[in-house]
C-alpha cells in the first residue's frame, strides 16, 4: 500500500463521510470512499485534458491547419489497440 495522509475535516464533512460508509453503502470504510472520491476526481481531469486536445485539433481543422496524413490508418489503429 502507498503513504498515509491525515486530514483535518469539519464536522460537516465527517458526517457525510460517516454517512457513506459501512453498512448498507458502497463502502467499508471512510479510506475506501475518500479514495474513490479522489480517483472520480482524478478521472475528471483527465478527461478533461483529453477534451481540451480535442478541441484544440478541431480548432487547428477549422483553421486549416491540417497535414495530410501519408500512412496506414489501419496499421496505426492496430498497433494502438495492441
Amino acid at each position: 500500500m502507498g503513504s498515509t495522509l491525515n486530514l483535518s475535516l469539519t464536522d460537516e464533512l465527517r458526517a457525510f463521510i460517516d454517512q457513506s460508509c459501512g453498512d448498507g453503502t458502497f463502502y467499508s470504510t471512510p479510506s475506501e470512499f475518500v479514495r474513490d472520491l479522489l480517483r472520480q476526481k482524478k478521472s475528471q481531469l483527465d478527461a478533461a485534458e483529453v477534451r481540451k486536445g480535442i478541441l484544440e485539433g478541431y480548432q487547428d481543422a477549422i483553421s486549416g491547419h491540417t497535414t495530410a496524413f501519408q500512412g496506414d490508418l489501419q496499421k496505426l489503429l492496430k498497433k494502438v489497440k495492441k
